[in-house]
């Protein structure tokens, strides 16, 4: 997300050579204004849909009912063959073959517009063309044609998800999403065993990679960015991730153990950079243990980002208020009443005012919303962040699609 979707970002960055200064993005000049309808106020030509879309899905989530005008500019992003890139700064022009289409901003935009309701011809377009770039090993990268990777995988399958579509139907060449996830989890006995690689390295070596676990659970479990408590599960002994749930079992495994070794945050540190605090990477793991059941290391991390994660927020704006809400959310925990912080409030402040910013009733106030109301994977993941290419989420995923500390 600005927030997490570091690894497939960069990973597109590196293989269009796009070289952008490791620096935020400033704020607009009055000769660079961006559009009104757009949350936050920093560069989007990396996510601007990204953040859209968690916005738009993270006030959807707690309630509050968008500005049209925000809705309107997210589905005008679409471009004729279905997909959405990265940011359009001029909707009225045409996608050509140098508009590189983005599968984790494609995602999300389905997951928000899904949850939203009323776009199933946005929605249905945007799949259509996620199917056509599916690769021959059931997965996706970033970009179209790109070596698949966790967290775009994931990212896709909550996607997919959101409008009714069974994930291990989707299949390229006999191959479905969990097939590629399978072949991205690690096996156990090793170091990592148990968590997900972000995309195998030299001589298909993977190696484990934190925010890839948590789009990878979320993946497995066939979850989107936003989700239910799972029933309580007890932890399980890392076991061949044959299937699915045992790929997320052992995912959730690796998570617990890397929060529980940090005081219940995860940490991340760029070459030559001394490690930090990783409050994104720690609330999509949060989601994604909440998602299958591991709610008492989830309830943990949750009450450390309480407690730490108000400035990283407010310095990454809307996707990092989604990520928080989406981490509350799968804990039962109020959003509006975050370790003191409103994040619904902050949140909303970062873009047009809500049609409506109060939820219409006493269970929607507690972040909970009932079966019909379409919550969806909204996480993953999984932008990323750390902003190392100039890039400003959690997932799965989780993005899905890393993230600024």
């Amino acid at each position: 997300m600005n927030v997490r979707r570091s690894a497939a970002v960069l990973a597109a960055v590196a293989v269009i050579g796009a070289a952008a200064p490791a620096t935020a993005a400033p704020s607009p000049s009055p000769s660079q204004a961006f559009p009104s309808a757009l949350y936050g106020d920093k560069d989007p030509k990396f996510d601007g849909v990204w953040r859209q879309s968690l916005a738009l899905l993270a006030q959807d989530t707690v309630g509050v009912k968008p500005a049209a005008k925000s809705v309107e500019w997210l589905v005008r992003q679409q471009c004729a063959d279905g997909g959405f890139a990265s940011y359009r700064p001029d909707p009225a022009t045409a996608c050509d073959a140098k508009t590189m289409l983005d599968t984790n901003a494609t995602s999300a935009a389905v997951q928000a517009l899904a949850a939203l309701g009323g776009h199933d011809g946005v929605t249905a377009k945007a799949v259509d063309w996620l199917k056509s770039v599916q690769n021959e090993d059931g997965g996706w990268g970033y970009s179209a044609g790109g070596a698949s990777d966790t967290n775009s995988t994931s990212v896709v399958i909550g996607a997919l998800t959101a409008v009714g579509e069974k994930p291990d139907q989707v299949e390229k060449g006999g191959k479905s999403p969990y097939d590629a996830l399978l072949k991205l989890a690690l096996p156990c006995g090793g170091e990592g065993d148990g968590a997900f690689a972000f995309q195998p390295g030299k001589k298909g070596k993977l190696t484990a990679n934190a925010d890839a676990t948590a789009a990878g659970v979320l993946g497995a479990l066939g979850e989107g960015m936003v989700v239910e408590p799972g029933e309580k599960k007890s932890a399980t002994a890392c076991a061949e991730p044959r299937t699915p749930e045992q790929a997320a079992a052992n995912g959730a495994a690796y998570l617990t153990s890397a929060l529980g070794e940090d005081d219940d945050h995860l940490m991340s540190a760029l070459a030559g950079a001394k490690p930090q605090p990783d409050h994104g990477n720690t609330a999509d793991a949060v989601v994604a243990l909440a998602a299958r059941g591991d709610t008492g290391q989830a309830e943990k991390s949750l009450r450390w980002l309480e407690q730490n994660a108000a400035a990283w927020a407010a310095r990454n704006g809307p996707a990092a208020y989604a990520q928080l809400i989406f981490a509350a959310h799968a804990t039962g925990t109020d959003p509006r009443d975050f370790g003191g912080a409103d994040l619904v409030k902050r949140l909303n402040a970062t873009g047009p005012a809500p049609q409506a910013a109060e939820p219409t009733n006493a269970a929607d106030d507690k972040g909970g919303k009932d079966s019909e109301s379409n919550s969806v994977f909204g996480v993953w993941w999984y932008v990323g962040v750390c902003l190392v290419a100039g890039i400003g989420i959690g997932f799965l995923f989780t993005g899905r699609r890393k993230q600024q500390p």
